[in-house]
Order: C-alpha cells, then structure tokens, then sequence
C-alpha cells in the first residue's frame, strides 16, 4: 500500500457531552478528506440532538448548548448512522482515518451504534475479523516516538509543538483537519514511524497503546489510587452491557 502518508488521509473527531465514551453522546461530528498537499477534498460535518441535557462543562468547551441542539441538530440515530457509513466507508478505499485519542471517539461512536440497534462499524466495513482500521492516532504515534517529552499531550499541544494550525479548537471540523495535519507532521520528523504502511502502523499503534496504559496505570497506583484501571485496547474499547 506504500507510506501510509502518502495518500489522502481523513481526519475524524466528536465534540460530545462529556468525558466517557461508553455514555457520552455524539454533539457534533466531522471527517475530512486531506490530500497529500493539504488540500480538503471533502469536509462532512454533523450536528446531532443527542437525546439528553449537554452539561455545561461541556457546552463551555464546544460552544453547543441543550437548546441549540434540539432545535437545529438532527436524532442521534440518524448521525451515528451516517459517520459509521462514512468511516466504513474510507476504510473500504483504503483511506486511513486519522482521529486524535482514537480509542475515545471511536468507542463513542461505537456504543451510539450499540445504542440505537446499529451495525457496528466491523460489518460495514467488511475487515474480516478487524473491528476497524486502518486507524491512525497522532497522541498515540506522539506518546510512542517522544516518549519523555515534557507537557500536555492535548491537540492544542500538539499542534504547537509540531507547527500545525488550529483554527478553532474543539470545534469538529477544525480537529479533525489538524489532527492530519499532525500525522503528517510526526511523519515528517520521525523516520520510525514514516516509511510503514497504514495496515503495520496501525497494529503498531495496538501495542503502543498497551504499553502506554500500562505504565499509566502503574503511575496511577504509585500516586495512591491503587484500583486505577487503564483500559489497554486500541483503538475500540470493549462496550459495557447496554444500559440505554
């Protein structure tokens, strides 16, 4: 398949109600198709009605509210439905999806799909067995290839540390494009991860996740929380029983 930068990447990214995948819901949503260049071949954008209150820790930082989503978003089901057929997709093209923390969007989108008796994103796609991919995460390639580096690993600081514009952060369409654009980036400086493939990357990135949950977790317990528990799978994390 050659360098798995090579071609057309697409970012993807959920600003959402709050901060755990398996109950949060979808607020917004992007994916955006990046050539080589930079240039957007396509930018699809969503704007749901999640169902239930967004709390305003959450409007605060994406800048929906309750009211606006019910009034201009359109039902959950319906833009759960219409990502995933979008993902699935690219991944039936060969185009890599990038999204920045992977296993947090990705999880999200999968328990909406759950949720409201979808097709999870595996079937769409036909991978035959692999649930998704190839996926392609910048925090988890970043934590990997500078490892001791010190600061927030957070999109904002990612960019800043590797030249990318953020036109308006946590906004969807915004993220996700500078979620590429810092791909490529790392890809730029660090031969270790330019020269593989999208499908190497992404088993790659499996294990780099792994890795990192579980020095995370020993750090965690060293700090005094001794049941800290990082979930170690990459890039979907297994969904609770389903609770509504």
């Amino acid at each position: 398949m050659g360098e798995w930068h090579g071609g057309v990447l697409a970012g993807f990214d959920l600003e959402t109600t709050g901060t755990e995948p398996r109950e949060a819901r979808i607020v917004t949503a992007a994916v955006v198709e990046v050539a080589p260049d930079g240039e957007v071949l396509r930018r699809s954008l969503w704007l749901c009605d999640p169902g239930i209150a967004i709390p305003a820790q959450a409007t605060a930082i994406h800048g929906i509210s309750t009211e606006r989503a019910a009034a201009e978003g359109r039902p959950a089901a319906e833009v759960a439905e219409e990502v995933a057929r979008a993902l699935a997709g690219l991944w039936s093209r060969g185009i890599p999806v990038v999204a920045y923390n992977a296993s947090f969007d990705l999880t999200l989108l999968a328990a909406e799909l759950h949720r409201h008796g979808l097709a999870p994103l595996g079937e769409r796609a036909g991978l035959a067995g692999e649930e998704t991919g190839p996926v392609v995460d910048p925090l988890t390639i970043d934590r990997a290839v500078d490892r001791y580096r010190r600061g927030k690993r957070t999109l904002e600081a990612a960019c800043a540390e590797y030249g990318v514009e953020l036109s308006a952060a946590h906004d969807a369409g915004a993220d996700a494009l500078a979620a590429v654009g810092v791909a490529r980036a790392i890809a730029a400086r660090h031969d270790r991860v330019a020269g593989l493939g999208a499908r190497e990357l992404h088993e790659r990135q499996v294990g780099w996740y792994a890795h990192w949950a579980r020095g995370f977790e020993e750090y965690l317990r060293r700090q005094g929380t001794p049941d800290a528990a990082i979930d170690p799978a990459w890039p979907l994390r297994a969904l609770a029983p389903a609770n509504g």
